[in-house]
């Protein structure tokens, strides 16, 4: 009688694979890159290699990770998504050094994240989307230094406020979920939905005639505020063109310019 098949065993990295997947990111960062390689279980022999900056476990088969990851104290980059995680480890909270977390297309629920997570007081990007979460925990409220939040494509009913107010967020996307069609809900909806449409741009970022042409933007908007407050009857300017776009239509007109032979 013939055995039956057994289970897909996925590719086992040893320390010498994992050595030669580390690479050098373009700001002299170590990156430990084993994405894509087929790994089913968190391979424990890259704790030796706990030195690293960036880890990226992304695009596997893994289930669980172990609480060893906390071993990595210098990790400032870490990326999980796409595996079948449906746990984070309390001991994630104690990679202090962390700036980044992606855990997106996952199994996580709400019960799965860890209260420990509001440990990482220096984290600027969550992303948690693609994921079964029926609730978010108001403990992400305490990361004061979050500046994107992924939590589209979960069964969230509802975000907390103190989320939204996180005082540095820049982007928090809720696209695909079913919120509640109610007067409060839209509002606060409303404002999310601003939030993820907003684009800061700082001086540095623009170069020179981008800067003179947002100037030039702004002191014509707050030209049209003056007489607009002025006129009894409301003025409309279906053309008006804001500062933001303004400077990505230069910038990218800059780009073509600097490229072309």
């Amino acid at each position: 009688m013939a055995k039956g098949r057994k289970g897909t065993k996925g590719k086992k990295i040893t320390l010498n694979v994992a050595k030669n997947c580390i690479k050098i990111t373009f700001d002299g960062k170590k990156r430990l890159d084993l994405s894509k390689m087929g790994i089913t279980t968190f391979p424990k022999c890259i704790l030796r290699l706990n030195d690293v900056d960036e880890l990226d476990l992304s695009r596997n088969m893994i289930r669980k990770i172990p609480d060893s990851i906390s071993k990595f104290q210098n990790l400032r980059w870490l990326d999980l998504h796409s595996n079948y995680i449906d746990k984070l480890p309390e001991s994630i909270g104690q990679m202090a050094s962390l700036l980044y977390l992606n855990v997106s297309n996952n199994r996580l629920t709400t019960n799965g994240l860890p209260v420990e997570l509001n440990q990482l007081k220096n984290i600027r990007t969550v992303n948690l989307g693609l994921n079964h979460l029926e609730s978010v925990p108001t403990t992400l409220g305490a990361l004061k230094e979050l500046h994107e939040v992924g939590l589209h494509d979960n069964m969230l009913s509802t975000i907390p406020k103190s989320i939204a107010k996180l005082p540095k967020l820049k982007k928090l996307n809720t696209k695909r979920n079913p919120f509640p069609k109610t007067e409060e809900s839209d509002t606060f909806i409303d404002s999310i939905r601003r939030l993820e449409n907003l684009h800061l741009v700082e001086e540095k970022d623009l170069c020179t005639t981008c800067l003179r042409k947002c100037q030039q933007a702004r002191d014509k908007l707050n030209k049209i505020k003056t007489m607009a407050a002025a006129t009894p009857r409301r003025a409309i300017f279906s053309n008006l063109v804001s500062p933001n776009s303004m400077a990505k239509d230069s910038q990218e007109d800059w780009r073509i310019r600097s490229t072309s032979p």
